[in-house]
């Protein structure tokens, strides 16, 4: 769905009532005025993430381009830093330059500021990538949490201090904010409750006990739901006297069969934060116990389906996961996130840190964490089985909303020498890489996995076809074709036609970008009169060799000029595509057809045709295929002789094409009508006008552009 009037920007909807705080927001949102970098610190569950998305929603309408949070906690390796910044402004990154230069290019000519959420366990490229940035981007600015400071000259630094807590010798003092948030969150979770007289002291104890932090105050309060406010704070009482020593209380559960071992060292938390994990720790069943410790596998949100696959077993039975998953939301171990495919969960970097001490400290981390990356392979699997048919858009919003997941799994198998199932992995997820505007991941995921195992077998055929496509998406022919040969030979070698035939697909596909006709044709034309079952993995596929092969043959004949053979070539791609109810190919012969019907002096159909492939490029957020497509579009309005639009059009395709590689994918023919439209538009408008429209286009909100280009804004 396209928005039209929104402000740009990513920060998620406030799903709780603000308590307090309000001298430090406003602090926070002053200093975020006038600093590049503004860093909030303070102890884990202080509640700098929720103080920082609270003057983050007060700032949007001071950045220009928006406010965009980018949540690191999901992040293993360094490495990926830039990816994750380049994902939240969907910019896919060139094939042979750093990541950090093509979001530094991209946030160059733009206002906006960057929520960078748990900074802590990767400061060094934290700091690396927010001074890169800000040294090349003059109208960002950069908001971070962190439990300690990047350490860079230009930092204005926040220390965030436990809530204050209740004078304890004053019955008619203004309630604290550490009063106040224990008194709300009681009410939630036992609708009626309020402070009296009768239980202020006790209200006043607890929240001394747990010394003012939010996190720490939220576990407790979801207590109320089982325990008398009085009973509840003994309790606390005696946990925190017990944790006062830290080679103290005992609170996990030992495998069945197995001797328990000695306490794990804690992690570095403050002490009230370690009694009330602890405890909430402790007051959990054994089976949510481990269900929690379990649960510390996966990265970002995840879904029930997940939980049952991964963590199941006889010690956790299936049938047993939605109760002890509702049970860890009653006890807010958990955070129950409703969405548009389905319910999904997602636990706070503190609770998760602790189920991972528990995890290790059980003996059974290695084991879920081999789980949690089968389950991904599966998903993978499935998804690049399933991908060319009817059901594409459920699968980019699945694997997108399983991006965290899929990628802490790659980390894991890169580090796992035994078996293939980094090469597995990162090359079942094609689709992924090549349709979802993600290509320079991709490239990187794939590189690694190439370099680290380079045992022969269908994972390597794959991955190195795999990599032929991602490299020619963005704009890299001779890298591609290069690794598709590679992949085509290893592929013989082993006798494995399917691949072999994809190779073959992917090098025509290369060779048709790059301008070799001959040998584009002559390669297509091989995979199309290869017998057709080996191109089916399961019956009733429909094979993405083929589909490739058409491809290139329509730009093949679009290129000679040869128009009939041109639409009769993308008119069998676009029925078959039809048949399967498949969208993503379907759209690239929409995008044929476009530039057939210019050449027929159509136009009207023309835009017909750009639009629709557009619609579908822009809801699988596919960049190469956006900016293919704008830019058809800018010729329609050359056409009809609409010069303003032309030259904004333009902007918005150089835009995207700042971010993907190489302008129109390097296509000497795409690139030579795009410049032709430019020359008439300059013609008609003078450079100053041509200028404005341009600049206009490529400052836009991709959105906002999209919306424009489709005819709706």
């Amino acid at each position: 769905m396209v928005v039209k009037d929104a402000q740009p920007g990513n920060l998620p909807a406030e799903t709780s009532s603000w308590v307090g705080r309000h001298s430090e927001v406003e602090r926070v949102r002053r200093m975020c005025a006038r600093s590049q970098l503004v860093t909030l610190t303070g102890a884990g569950g202080v509640g700098k993430t929720r103080l920082a998305l609270k003057a983050a929603r007060l700032l949007t309408s001071r950045f220009r381009h928006g406010v965009w949070l980018v949540e690191l906690s999901p992040l293993h390796e360094g490495g990926l830093l830039a990816h994750a910044i380049a994902e939240s402004f969907r910019v896919p990154g060139h094939p042979t330059r750093p990541v950090i230069e093509s979001v530094a290019e991209y946030l160059s000519g733009r206002e906006l500021l960057l929520v960078l959420d748990t900074c802590e366990h990767l400061i060094d490229d934290c700091r690396t990538v927010t001074e890169a940035l800000l040294a090349l981007s003059p109208g960002l600015k950069v908001l971070a949490t962190s439990r300690r400071p990047l350490d860079l000259h230009i930092e204005q630094v926040v220390t965030v201090e436990p809530l204050p807590l209740p004078v304890r010798t004053a019955r008619a003092a203004p309630e604290s904010d550490a009063l106040t948030l224990l008194t709300v969150r009681a009410a939630e979770a036992v609708p009626g409750f309020a402070v009296t007289d009768t239980n202020r002291g006790d209200l006043m104890r607890l929240c001394a006990r747990l010394e003012g932090l939010p996190l720490a105050i939220e576990l407790a309060a979801a207590r109320l739901r089982e325990l008398p406010l009085a009973e509840l704070t003994e309790r606390m009482d005696d946990r925190f006297a017990v944790l006062g020593d830290p080679d103290g209380a005992r609170h996990g559960t030992a495998p069945a069969g197995r001797t328990e071992p000695t306490e794990p060292t804690e992690p570095p938390w403050h002490r009230a934060l370690r009694t009330a994990v602890g405890w909430s720790h402790e007051l959990c069943t054994p089976p949510e116990r481990l269900l929690w410790a379990r649960l510390s596998v996966f990265a970002g949100s995840f879904d029930a389906a997940a939980v049952r696959r991964v963590c199941a077993d006889e010690r956790l039975p299936r049938e047993d996961v939605p109760a002890l998953l509702a049970a860890l939301v009653d006890k807010s171990i958990l955070t129950w996130l409703p969405t548009g495919g389905g319910e999904r969960y997602r636990m706070l970097d503190t609770i998760r840190e602790y189920g991972v001490h528990w995890l290790h400290h059980l003996g059974e981390e290695p084991e879920l964490r081999r789980r949690h990356r089968d389950g991904c392979l599966d998903l993978a699997r499935q998804g690049g089985a399933d991908w060319l048919g009817p059901d594409q858009y459920h699968w980019y919003d699945r694997t997108h909303a399983e991006h965290d997941n899929l990628r802490a799994a790659l980390e894991f198998s890169l580090t796992d020498k035994e078996g293939t199932a980094a090469l597995d992995l990162a090359g079942s997820l094609w689709f992924f890489w090549c349709a979802c505007g993600l290509a320079r991941e991709g490239q990187e995921f794939l590189e690694r996995a190439l370099a680290a195992d380079a045992r022969p077998g269908r994972a390597r055929s794959r991955a190195l076809w795999a990599l032929a496509v991602v490299l020619v998406c963005l704009g890299d022919r001779e890298g591609g074709a290069a690794r598709a040969v590679e992949s085509l030979t290893a592929a013989e070698r082993d006798g494995d036609a399917y691949e072999a035939r994809v190779a073959l697909s992917a090098y025509a596909a290369a060779k048709s970008s790059a301008g070799d006709l001959e040998a584009a044709e002559a390669a297509a034309g091989e995979v199309l009169s290869s017998h057709p079952g080996a191109a089916v993995l399961c019956p009733g596929e429909l094979p993405l060799a083929t589909l490739l092969a058409w491809c290139s043959l329509g730009h093949v004949y679009l290129v000679r000029g040869e128009l009939d053979r041109a639409v009769d070539v993308v008119g069998r791609m676009r029925a078959a595509c039809d048949r399967r109810g498949e969208r993503w190919m379907r759209a690239y012969g929409d995008f044929f057809l476009a530039q057939a019907e210019l050449k027929r002096h159509r136009p009207a159909a023309a835009r017909r045709h750009a639009r629709d492939a557009l619609e579908v490029k822009h809801r699988m957020h596919d960049s190469l295929g956006i900016g293919l497509t704008v830019a058809v579009l800018a010729r329609v309005a050359s056409a009809e002789g609409q010069a303003e639009r032309v030259a904004r059009l333009l902007g918005l395709a150089d835009q995207v094409w700042d971010t993907v590689g190489e302008p129109q994918a390097g296509v000497t023919e795409l690139i030579t009508a795009c410049q032709e439209c430019e020359r008439r538009a300059r013609d008609v408008l003078g450079d100053r006008g041509f200028r404005t429209a341009y600049e206009a286009g490529r400052a836009q909100a991709l959105d906002e552009g999209v919306a424009y280009a489709l005819g709706r804004a």
